[in-house]
């Protein structure tokens, strides 16, 4: 099996990679990092497992930067069994989720969307000649439950919201064509949890200990729903407990 992970310098993307190498279930995997500084653990792996794990960087917002990674790939394998985005971003620097109108600022939301949305249906576009149109394939982008429009109850969070909901949308839209040109890829999007990253790290306190997921509950959870995933389910939005969610 032949596996792309990106976003896989750290959290979840680095569970996936520790986990398909351990499972002995992969022959190539393909991992993404955006900074060298922040991917020392993936690059340590890397050189612990040189024919099996090559790292790739790769800023899934910069179109380029995708391409040059897919001529990589294709250097090196013909087709991709599995391809997981896990690239995200909810807070930064000079980024927080906004608690009001009040916080909404443009240059903010370029960025949530940049990163969160626009980045996955540019994967969509140049991935799509490196699944096989003979045989079953998954293309898994990792979202927020928050994004589902109909679940929103609370409100805030415009930016990250807005971003995942147009990721729902973008990769709903592009199972749709893979369906017709590859028609054996399954396009799914998948929430994780809250999972002990430093994603949300700064917004674990009201949160249960029992659904606070370690990295590796969360990987596990998640190959699960993609191992037994069938092509009716391209196209749909799936909790890490396997059920749907609304878009």
């Amino acid at each position: 099996m032949n596996v792309l992970i990106l976003g896989a310098s750290g959290g979840i993307g680095f569970g996936f990679v520790e986990k398909l190498l351990r499972e002995g279930r992969v022959s190539r995997i393909y991992a993404t990092y955006r900074r060298r500084e922040s991917a020392e653990k993936l690059l340590n792996l890397a050189e612990q497992h040189p024919q099996e794990l090559v790292c790739l960087q790769m800023d899934i917002g910069e179109e380029s930067d995708i391409v040059a990674g897919v001529e990589t790939i294709r250097a090196g394998v013909e087709t991709l069994d599995l391809a997981i985005n896990c690239v995200g971003i909810l807070h930064g620097d000079n980024l927080q989720p906004e608690k009001s109108l009040r916080q909404v600022e443009s240059d903010r939301l370029v960025e949530y969307f940049r990163v969160n949305s626009i980045g996955g249906v540019l994967l969509a576009k140049h991935l799509l000649p490196l699944f096989p149109r003979d045989r079953r394939s998954v293309f898994a982008s990792i979202s927020a439950k928050v994004g589902s429009i109909e679940d929103n109850h609370l409100g805030g969070w415009y930016g990250y919201r807005a971003s995942k909901a147009a990721l729902n949308m973008l990769m709903r839209t592009a199972a749709i064509e893979y369906g017709r040109k590859c028609p054996q890829a399954i396009v799914v999007l998948l929430h994780p949890g809250t999972t002990d990253t430093p994603l949300s790290k700064p917004f674990q306190r009201n949160v249960p200990p029992d659904k606070l997921f370690s990295v590796d509950r969360t990987v596990d959870q998640l190959m699960a729903i993609v191992d037994r995933l069938d092509i009716a389910d391209s196209g749909q939005f799936f909790s890490w407990d396997g059920t749907r969610l609304p878009y």
